[in-house]
């Protein structure tokens, strides 16, 4: 991992640590720092997770405003609008880290678990993507989420050209997370392709 996306990484992970310590950052996080970036962003860091209501990385990472680009979906799930956002994160906002981000008691996760493999008749998109990875050895969907951090870090190199080039010159670096509502606590998980 380059010097300047590990240093994100570590920043990133001392963040959450004091959240989950209770010392929480109030700066960056008022009327006034929203009003000085009115013109311009420089995030560190750009988080892909889910759309759920409970996954809020700038709280979580204890950020403030600024710090963070965030692209959600629910699940996670990488389509074109995911995978172009990820792209401007990395080509035009230079964020020298992606982290594909996923979480405890994901509502995707569940119902793709509880309708394998029977043809979904909601949800299909979300659904179909979860299918890709999933078998009768899938104990739980917490298993498969965090496996599922794999597939789309994957389909980010695959899908796009922009991103596949940055990785191999090294502009920026992809780590797989997971979120643990018990404790609070953001795991990097291991980071092979």
């Amino acid at each position: 991992m380059n010097e300047r996306a590990q240093k994100v990484l570590e920043t990133l992970l001392k963040g959450n640590e004091d959240f989950i310590n209770g010392v929480i950052n109030d700066s960056d996080r008022d009327l006034q720092s929203m009003q000085s970036l009115k013109d311009h962003q420089a995030p560190i860091a750009c988080i892909v997770t889910c759309s759920d209501s409970r996954v809020v990385p700038e709280l979580f990472f204890n950020k403030g405003f600024g710090e963070l680009f965030v692209v959600r979906c629910a699940g996670a799930v990488i389509g074109e609008n995911i995978l172009e956002s990820v792209e401007y994160a990395v080509e035009h906002l230079k964020v020298p880290l992606v982290m594909v981000l996923s979480h405890d008691d994901c509502g995707v996760m569940k119902a793709a678990k509880s309708m394998y493999p029977k043809e979904p008749d909601h949800l299909e998109l979300l659904i179909r993507s979860v299918y890709e990875i999933i078998d009768s050895e899938t104990e739980c969907y917490n298993e498969l989420a965090r496996n599922y951090t794999l597939t789309k870090k994957r389909k980010l190199l695959k899908r796009s050209k922009i991103l596949r080039q940055a990785y191999h010159d090294g502009k920026f670096e992809i780590v797989r997370g997971y979120l643990s509502f018990d404790t609070g606590k953001v795991t990097v998980l291991d980071n092979n392709l």
